[in-house]
């Protein structure tokens, strides 16, 4: 029996980059029948963008592409206008995240395409909301970030470093991807419902914006006490009237640090996560755990709120505890005792974890030839009946005539096509 959850819904794919293929990489993941379509000659251009090798698709055009077909397609010709017409007149779902306007100017608008097949569902990403005053920027991965308060929020609060820091997580991107397809499966289900597509809009800015709610949690509690507890400058350093950089603090009342290990000289993620919690109960095994049994009758640390208060003083002694052991000894003795406790990973040492490649959490995809085998994340979730298969990416244009085929057309058409260069790069200007 197939299980797979998207079984017989067609995707047309306009995306490229990373924002939008990664949306409907998921959906290939899920069992949909994505037709990515990309420019004849040119493609997606990550295809040639930060390449191991001149000859062959770069991993970033890899990780993101998989289980699709490629249908080189130049779209502003008659004859390519044609196909993509055809092709959405069948379609479940078509994606696209050009800069906007661009698809209005193609004529296939979300009016447009809606005329043309009502059961269609239209998902497009962009950078900023419709009312955004900067709904007309170009935006990258980096804009999303800093005009979501991600960035402000995020880095060092003092000294030479003392700015706005970018994560290094793809917020604006993947983010953005998995919060399109959040809202393309609930089109989905409502199309169950009324039988019709509908429009749905995800902007970079309002994914990140998302993972920033806490931070816009924190502006109310600082609009009304005018200090935050939880923070690294509580008690001693002045606030000002917007949400602070905080380090490496955890941010929920909580008390969280990032600790020197063992071989931190020379390993620059010898480090590790410890958390103090709150509860009375939590923190006396917390003591036990560290050996700082002397904090239990201390009135400068007994209680969470004098924690806060002196918590340069907890993060020294923290910080002694865990110098002289590396950091997974740190994990394993203190584990033991509930406390809340992690490793700084490095990209290596999670891809190179074999309890991560699980048939999910990482993946290894045989994409053949010259380029072998590559790891790629997969499906961030599980389900009891279900098992993605991680099949190959698609050669620019390698599935044209099987798709064109497939939508009716003939072997005539398909030359013709090929010979105006609807579906071939048009030759170079001398």
């Amino acid at each position: 029996m197939n299980t797979a959850p998207l079984q017989g819904i067609k995707v047309i794919d306009f995306t490229e980059v990373q924002s939008g293929p990664s949306c409907t990489q998921l959906l290939a993941w899920l069992g949909a029948d994505v037709i990515k379509i990309e420019r004849p000659g040119v493609g997606d251009a990550t295809r040639k963008e930060l390449q191991f090798d001149p000859t062959l698709p770069s991993y970033y055009f890899l990780q993101l592409n998989s289980n699709k077909k490629s249908l080189a397609l130049d779209a502003k010709t008659p004859d390519g206008q044609k196909i993509l017409t055809k092709l959405i007149e069948s379609a479940d779902i078509f994606i696209e995240n050009l800069h906007p306007g661009a698809m209005d100017k193609l004529g296939f608008s979300w009016e447009a395409v809606h005329k043309l097949n009502p059961k269609c569902i239209y998902g497009t990403i962009k950078g900023f909301p419709v009312s955004s005053k900067f709904k007309d920027l170009k935006a990258y991965e980096p804009i999303a970030q800093v005009t979501a308060a991600a960035a402000s929020t995020t880095g060092w609060y003092e000294g030479e470093y003392n700015v706005p820091t970018q994560s290094g997580a793809a917020l604006g991107d993947s983010n953005t991807g998995m919060h399109l397809t959040i809202g393309i499966l609930a089109a989905l289900a409502q199309r169950e419902k009324t039988g019709e597509g509908c429009y749905v809009y995800q902007s970079m800015h309002n994914a990140c914006l998302n993972l920033c709610r806490i931070k816009t949690r924190d502006q109310l509690t600082l609009d009304k006490l005018g200090y935050l507890t939880q923070f690294p400058q509580y008690p001693n350093g002045k606030f000002g009237d917007f949400v602070p950089r905080s380090g490496n603090t955890e941010g929920s009342g909580v008390l969280g640090w990032t600790y020197k290990c063992k071989g931190w000289e020379t390993d620059p993620n010898a480090y590790v996560y410890v958390i103090l919690q709150r509860p009375e109960k939590e923190f006396e095994m917390a003591c036990k755990g560290l050996g700082f049994e002397d904090w239990l009758t201390n009135p400068d640390f007994n209680t969470a709120d004098a924690r806060d208060r002196h918590k340069q003083e907890v993060i020294a002694r923290i910080q002694s505890y865990c110098i002289n052991k590396d950091k997974y000894e740190v994990t394993a003795e203190l584990s033991k005792f509930g406390i809340p406790v992690g490793p700084v990973m490095s990209t290596k040492e999670i891809m190179d974890d074999p309890t991560l490649y699980d048939g999910n959490t990482l993946v290894k995809i045989n994409q053949g030839g010259k380029i072998g085998e590559f790891v790629t994340v997969g499906v961030p979730f599980t389900m009891s009946n279900y098992q993605p298969v991680y099949g190959p990416c698609p050669s620019l244009g390698g599935d044209t005539d099987d798709v064109l085929k497939s939508y009716g057309f003939s072997d005539q058409e398909i030359a013709e096509f090929a010979a105006n260069h609807t579906t071939t790069p048009a030759p170079k200007k001398a």
